[in-house]
């Protein structure tokens, strides 16, 4: 069995299964791990969830900021922004099976046999490993519950609070939460975070750092794949970190990792 790991799809079928051809991909007995953001910007957000669907008990994916943005249109589609290319799911016959497969997936996931975390944005460095998957847990059940999930949705947005601390509670600490999780780049050792800057690792604002860069982290050494930092074109120099987002929705390539090997590959994105 082979396990391949895929950057941020956003909607990008077709870079993908040309990916998934390169290594004669067969889902019968490989793995397909993702990083998140499957869907939105790209041209195909339907397709593309409608093709992991089929394939589901192949794949392993984490949550990424733009699926859990879909999650929230679903639930008020008052929230579609001018760049969103979300509506075709939301008019789908099969929308209800889709989003319920989609919301009850992890935030963080550990392969124990391969010391391998997978995650979409990262684990801020106060975290150790037990930690990230305790807070991800929280977030996970409040998902998948249909009572807590529409007050979740509704307030999950915003960049406050900044920080962790154990004394939160309710939607400010799963946004928090979330925050880390789906969305950072920029954070201080303690994990303050600066969610406006989006530029590369050299472009931190006065005082923050890429969260995989400071000295003190927790997980340091431990092997981690994440998404989300198009800006990083697949360069990471922190030893065990696997950046796969290559932009491939903004003109660049789509990258697959063969967890087991190291062995990279690249799509280069077709021009729609």
């Amino acid at each position: 069995m082979a396990v391949y790991a895929v950057g941020d799809l956003q909607g990008c079928l077709r870079p993908l299964k040309c990916l998934l051809e390169q290594v004669a991909f067969d889902p019968s007995h490989d793995q397909l791990w993702l990083v998140g953001d499957l869907v939105n910007r790209g041209p195909q957000s339907l397709e593309t969830l409608r093709f992991l669907f089929s394939i589901r008990h192949a794949v392993t994916t984490v949550l990424g900021n733009h699926d859990l943005h879909l999650l929230a249109v679903a639930h008020n589609a008052g929230r579609l922004r001018k760049g969103d290319t979300l509506r075709e799911i939301l008019e789908a016959p099969d929308r209800p099976q889709l989003i319920d497969w989609l919301r009850r997936q992890k935030l963080v996931h550990h392969d124990a046999e391969r010391q391998v975390t997978l995650v979409h944005a990262g684990i801020p460095p106060q975290w150790t490993l037990a930690k990230a998957l305790r807070r991800a847990a929280e977030v996970e059940q409040v998902l998948r519950d249909d009572s807590l999930l529409p007050q979740f949705l509704d307030g999950m947005y915003g960049n406050e609070p900044a920080r962790w601390t154990r004394d939160l509670q309710g939607i400010e600490r799963l946004r928090v939460i979330t925050n880390y999780f789906t969305r950072m780049r920029f954070c201080t050792a303690d994990g303050t975070l600066d969610l406006k800057s989006k530029e590369g690792a050299g472009s931190a604002p006065p005082g923050f750092a890429p969260w995989f860069s400071h000295p003190q982290r927790r997980m340091r050494g431990e092997k981690i794949i994440f998404g989300h930092w198009a800006a990083l074109e697949g360069n990471c120099s922190e030893p065990g970190l696997y950046a796969l987002d290559t932009g491939c929705v903004w003109g660049g390539a789509m990258t697959l990792l063969d967890v087991d090997s190291g062995a990279y590959y690249r799509c280069t994105c077709p021009k729609e």
